[in-house]
């Protein structure tokens, strides 16, 4: 790959809003880290060729319905944003945004009232599309039952270890894009580890194909058919990440892949809560654990 130019990354045009989103995206979900380092690591990603930033308010790069996007605008500089999700399935009390949530803030969300907002953001402009993150099938057939406009998008955890099959399949049938988020196993976060770097077919393929386990990872999701989020500030790294598309996986490494054992990495525990809506991780995710 050439070092002193940008590369073109394939999009897919998100259904609701017709409007184009990269498949390969830059995630900045990360311990705090200062402000200048961040930006500094966004500039140098779109030297390279993103355009697909990943940003929350959780993460403390984004911002925390309608006012809460204006005040993303403001936090964001921006005019519009090109994609506004639910991060989480969840509620907590109104002017108490704090992570981890307390167990007596927890609400039942209001779906429909949720939603409805969402999609007002997007009929005014506010957002170019809307979509949710971290949704089960059930969750996502509760919001098509009663959209105006569809979610386009489901951010979730999607990695070798966790290929989520049964929902990726319940996506396409309904014009949804599936984001992975965790593609490499989220080292480095409270939940995430070296899993998937570490797995020993993956390495075994990597290694065949002379390219890094990054690599292979984020080419398999590709070929899922999923957009895919890898989140790195090292420019060497970033480089190398976005070599995942002149080349293809074999059917047998395929294969070999999709049988390694399923767990899933990031159980959302902080939001299980004897005074909450979901009293198990079982009721979180509707038994997709």
């Amino acid at each position: 790959m050439d070092t002193n130019s940008s590369i073109s990354i394939p999009e897919v045009v998100l259904s609701s809003s017709s409007r184009r989103m990269p498949l390969l995206g830059m995630g900045t979900a990360t311990p705090p880290v200062p402000p200048e380092e961040t930006k500094a690591a966004i500039i140098q990603a779109i030297e390279l060729g993103y355009r697909h930033f990943d940003t929350a308010a959780l993460y403390v790069t984004g911002a925390s319905r309608r006012s809460h996007c204006r005040s993303t605008f403001s936090a964001l500089q921006l005019k519009y944003i090109d994609l506004y999700l639910i991060h989480w399935p969840v509620t907590s009390r109104p002017g108490t945004f704090e992570f981890p949530i307390k167990q007596e803030d927890f609400l039942p969300m209001d779906f429909k009232g949720v939603w409805r907002a969402m999609e007002e953001c997007q009929k005014i402009g506010l957002t170019k599309s809307i979509g949710v993150s971290n949704f089960s099938c059930k969750k996502l057939s509760e919001i098509l039952s009663i959209a105006e406009i569809p979610p386009a998008v489901n951010q979730v955890e999607i990695n070798p270890l966790w290929q989520q099959k049964k929902l990726l399949e319940f996506c396409k049938e309904n014009g949804i894009v599936l984001t992975a988020y965790a593609s490499l196993g989220a080292r480095g976060t409270i939940w995430g580890s070296n899993r998937v770097m570490e797995n020993e077919t993956l390495i075994r393929i990597a290694s065949a194909k002379r390219k890094s386990v990054a690599q292979m990872c984020l080419r398999w999701a590709y070929e899922q058919g999923t957009c895919v989020l890898v989140k790195s500030f090292n420019k060497e790294r970033m480089k190398q990440n976005l070599d995942i598309i002149n080349w293809t996986l074999s059917e047998e490494e395929s294969k070999q892949i999709s049988e390694i054992p399923q767990s899933r990495g990031c159980r959302g525990e902080d939001y299980i809560s004897e005074k909450g809506p979901f009293k198990t991780v079982e009721e979180l995710w509707d038994g997709e654990i």
